[in-house]
């Protein structure tokens, strides 16, 4: 499964979310791969794709910046998924 991560760096937070990022380079745990990770320069926001099955690794990694992060988490799914199941719903 994949899950897009959106994060913004809590009010007043900024400086230890950096220095966070910048002395781990934020991996996540075993059983997740990131397929990618965007920033908004200047914005405090970005967006983190993650693929993996295992919702304690998941919750293990916002666990671990959620001292410093506000994140929502989004099920994605591609193209060829969505289109099965609106097929299934509307019969194409």
């Amino acid at each position: 499964m994949k899950y897009m991560i959106t994060w913004s760096i809590s009010p007043g937070f900024h400086k230890p979310a950096a220095e966070g990022f910048l002395n781990s380079g934020a991996p996540v745990p075993d059983g997740l791969k990131t397929i990618g990770r965007w920033h908004a320069p200047g914005s405090g926001y970005g967006w983190h794709l993650i693929e993996g099955d295992d919702p304690t690794a998941l919750a293990q990694h916002m666990a671990q910046w959620a001292d410093l992060l506000e994140l929502q988490i989004t099920p994605v799914v591609e193209d060829d998924a969505a289109a099965s199941g609106l097929g299934k719903v509307y019969g194409s």
